[in-house]
C-alpha cells in the first residue's frame, strides 16, 4: 500500500458529496507490515493535490515529532480517517474545514480494509476526529491521553493531538507545549507496539 486498486476505489468512492471538490483520493503511506499506524483526520490542501498523506505542514512537524520521540518511518504507517479534503474557500486559498459525523462513518469501510491489511498492533489517533472514527464513540484528547483503549481490530488504541494543534497555538510555549505532548505519546505507543509480541 497505498496500491493502485485501492487508491483506484478511492478515487471512484461516492459514499459522501467531498469527492466533488477534492483532487482526489488520499490512501495512507508506509510500511505495509507496520505495527505503529499513525491515523489524522483528513488530507489537507498539500495532501490533496499529492495524493500522499502527511506531507504538508502538519506532516513535516510529525515528521521531527517521530525523529524526537526515536521513530524510523519503517515501522510506521500513516492515513487518515476521511479520504477526501474538505475545505472551503478563502481567497485564492483552500481552507480546511472538519469533516461531519456522515462523512466520517462513510470513509469508514476504507480505514477498516486499511487496518484489516497492515494489522498494526497500535493505532495512535490524531486529534479528535481520528479518535472519535477509531473508538466509535465521542471522546476528547484530553480524556483520552494516557489511557490504553481497545480497538475493534485487536489493536490497542492511544490519542494524541494532531500536529496541526501544534501549529495553530496561539503562542511558542503552547505550540512547543503541545509538540512535546505529542513525542511522549508516539514514544509510548512505539513501546506498546514493541511489547505486544514479535
Amino acid at each position: 500500500m497505498p496500491n493502485e486498486s485501492f487508491k483506484d476505489k478511492l478515487d471512484a468512492c461516492r459514499r459522501c458529496d467531498l469527492y466533488k471538490n477534492a483532487t482526489q483520493g488520499v490512501p495512507g503511506r508506509g510500511s505495509p507490515r507496520a505495527r505503529l499506524m499513525l491515523v489524522g483526520e483528513q488530507p489537507g490542501d498539500e495532501e490533496d493535490l499529492a495524493g500522499e498523506a502527511f506531507v504538508g505542514p502538519a506532516g513535516r512537524l510529525l515528521q521531527r515529532a517521530l525523529d524526537a520521540a526515536g521513530i524510523g518511518l519503517s515501522g510506521v504507517y500513516i492515513t487518515n480517517a476521511v479520504k477526501h479534503f474538505k475545505w472551503k474557500p478563502r481567497g485564492k486559498r483552500r481552507i480546511h474545514k472538519t469533516p461531519s459525523q456522515k462523512e466520517v462513518a462513510a470513509c469508514e469501510a476504507w480505514l477498516d480494509e486499511e487496518i484489516a491489511r497492515v494489522r498494526p498492533r497500535v493505532l495512535v489517533a490524531l486529534g479528535a476526529t481520528a479518535l472519535q472514527a477509531l473508538a466509535g464513540r465521542k471522546l476528547s484528547i484530553r480524556d483520552a491521553r494516557g489511557e490504553v483503549l481497545p480497538h475493534a481490530s485487536g489493536a490497542s488504541l492511544v490519542a494524541s493531538y494532531h500536529p496541526s494543534a501544534a501549529l495553530r497555538a496561539p503562542d511558542p510555549d503552547a505550540r512547543e507545549a503541545t509538540f512535546r505532548a505529542i513525542v511522549e505519546d508516539l514514544g509510548r505507543a512505539a513501546s506498546l507496539a514493541r511489547s505486544e509480541g514479535p
